[in-house]
């Protein structure tokens, strides 16, 4: 094996195969190519405003990029292990095409600084793709809520039914959460969007250069404060990986009421065939498998954002080689969450909801009950007296077998006297929903204002319906 000439210099040795196998990152990391091809010219022309570089040299290494990065993109470029990363792969293959000069990109960076630009990069392009996948997710649950605000169905707490609420209640609460989601990305590429450039291994550089350009240029917003900190801290990818985490953690929990809801003993939504495999041996079973794979991917997603935090938590400043170990994570995260968020709105959008079912639930488990407590208050009765009361009147509705509407007005009379002819219409379920118009409730009218507002954020950012 060959000695890396971007640092053999000092070696008389080159690496023993098998620590050059170990040490390589150019298996994963050439995924970054086009980031890297990115900053590196924008590192050359800044050279050449400098006067570090001529004009002809840095036209020279910017269309030699550009031939590079063609080479890539329609596989015929070589990669060789032996050169370590994909920086070093593409510096090297720009030397060929275009001689000296590729020796002179390097001018005023390490490795160090150079690869935090083209990493921040890659994690910038990234979060922006979840927020179209989220802004999208958002859309669908939008939709589909609209087309259900007067289907009701038992709202639980405990996983036990509480109070009935409408569908298109429900399923804007997930909106709301991947909207938050999305919210939390555009904070994190604030911190993403930072330029290391500049800083070289730790201490800058004794070049003249321009790191603010090169921040403008690639779309960033600012710069290093601190050389040091700029090129030994991975906190950008760890904020990345718990916003990454606290997405997946959202897919899940919607995932496991989806799973939940497919059961027949719920019987509420009917999967699409497109998102369900069936058994081997059990011919009647269909099986909600992308709920389930995506409940289980969170764990990966959480591991990586785990393995991080661990790589950094001993690391003295400045840079050390354990940070090589901030990608693979990352990656495989981004192919996670890109596709669970895209595959999310793809099983929403074709899910098919039994509304019948869902209203048929609401009378087992007395999700009324606050209905009578309200009411009794209502008549002047202390909260305590009328939830004690309540709880007598459940007692015997069990007991025989009943919902509480189906208590004749006699025997609710016997509980309290307190009690009317008129509280048979608030035991009445949608009725019930269409009570709670307080600001985010469940009502009709507190609904629909949701459904304006989320619309209003969609079309705010672009996403038409």
């Amino acid at each position: 094996m060959k000695t890396n000439q971007s640092w053999g210099g000092r070696f008389n040795q080159a690496p023993k195969e098998a620590v050059a196998l170990y040490t390589d990152s150019q298996s994963y990391d050439r995924a970054l190519y086009a980031q890297d091809i990115r900053a590196s010219q924008a590192h050359a022309r800044m050279l050449c405003r400098q006067g570090v570089i001529l004009q002809e040299e840095a036209e020279r290494l910017v269309n030699g990029l550009d031939a590079v990065r063609a080479e890539i993109e329609s596989g015929n470029f070589v990669w060789k292990p032996e050169l370590e990363d994909v920086h070093m792969n593409i510096e090297a293959r720009l030397t060929e095409l275009v001689g000296d000069a590729g020796k002179k990109l390097h001018t005023g960076r390490s490795r160090n600084d150079q690869v935090g630009l083209t990493f921040r990069l890659f994690v910038a392009d990234c979060l922006s793709l979840w927020q179209e996948r989220l802004m999208g997710l958002c859309n669908v649950l939008s939709r589909r809520a609209s087309a259900y605000q007067d289907a009701i169905l038992p709202g639980c707490t405990h996983l036990q039914p509480a109070q009935p609420v409408s569908l298109a209640h429900h399923l804007l609460a997930y909106a709301w959460m991947f909207r938050r989601d999305h919210g939390r990305l555009s904070d994190s590429l604030c911190r993403v969007r930072v330029s290391p450039l500049g800083a070289a291994a730790l201490a800058g550089t004794t070049y003249p250069l321009d790191p603010y350009s090169v921040a403008r240029e690639v779309g960033f917003t600012g710069i290093y404060g601190n050389s040091m900190d700029a090129v030994s801290d991975r906190d950008f990818v760890l904020e990345a990986l718990f916003d990454a985490s606290t997405i997946m953690m959202h897919l899940s929990r919607l995932c496991e009421e989806i799973i939940l809801w497919a059961n027949p003993a719920f019987g509420f939504v009917k999967l699409p065939d497109s998102y369900a495999t069936g058994s081997s041996i059990m011919p009647q079973k269909k099986n909600p498998d992308v709920a389930e794979l995506m409940r289980g991917k969170t764990g990966r997603v959480y591991g990586a954002l785990t393995g991080l935090l661990t790589v950094m938590k001993g690391l003295p400043l400045a840079y050390n080689r354990d940070m090589q170990e901030d990608k693979e994570g990352f990656l495989d995260t981004h192919v996670t969450v890109e596709a669970s968020l895209r595959l999310m709105a793809g099983m929403l959008e074709e899910l098919t909801f039994n509304t019948d079912r869902m209203r048929e639930a609401c009378r087992a488990g007395f999700l009324n009950a606050t209905e009578l407590a309200d009411y009794l208050v209502g008549t002047g009765l202390p909260f305590r007296s009328a939830h004690h009361v309540t709880g007598q009147a459940v007692a015997l509705a069990e007991a025989r077998g009943m919902g509480l509407e189906d208590l004749d007005l006699q025997t609710l009379q016997g509980l309290d006297a307190h009690i009317e002819a008129d509280v048979y219409n608030v035991l009445d379920y949608a009725a019930a929903v269409r009570r709670r118009e307080t600001p985010g409730g469940t009502g009709p009218a507190s609904v629909r204002r949701q459904l304006t507002d989320m619309e209003t954020w969609l079309e705010e950012l672009g996403c038409s319906r």
